[in-house]
């Protein structure tokens, strides 16, 4: 059995949480109430994008890989050292065509993240710059 998530951007998120969210008159009423949880945000078209790996290796286990841009993008929120040396990595490895990146940003991912969307527009940005560098320097 699969179980499909949709994505909600975030002025959605927000009218439901007013309407059905705590503290709301569902909540009041009826003692429950919706909240949003995350663990990563993926861009919204991913699952077109998704390379099945080591096929026909298994015969009930199926593997996919993220695209390396949509990977790249679900580590944009959090923003640690890790993820940003990850970034460089595929940026180097790949190597990425920023544009494509760029792209994507604000048409799949931008209108879901939860949070303040000048911050990672800023993320982003100063993504860029550290591939642009690294690009610059090496020889």
């Amino acid at each position: 059995m699969s179980t499909y998530y949709r994505l909600v951007p975030r002025d959605e998120q927000i009218r439901l949480l007013q309407m059905a969210g705590q503290n709301s008159e569902l909540h009041r009423k009826y003692g429950v109430y919706l909240d949003f949880v995350t663990v990563a945000a993926y861009p919204v078209n991913y699952e077109e994008r998704l390379t099945e790996m080591f096929r026909e290796t298994h015969k009930r286990l199926r593997l996919f890989a993220l695209d390396p841009y949509d990977l790249a993008l679900t580590k944009l929120s959090r923003n640690i050292q890790r993820d940003r040396d990850d970034v460089k990595h595929l940026a180097k490895t790949i190597p990425f065509d920023l544009a494509v990146l760029q792209q994507r940003y604000p048409e799949e991912l931008r209108p879901y993240l939860i949070g303040d969307p000048a911050q990672h527009d800023l993320t982003l940005q100063l993504w860029i710059e550290m591939i642009e560098e690294e690009r610059a320097a090496a020889p």
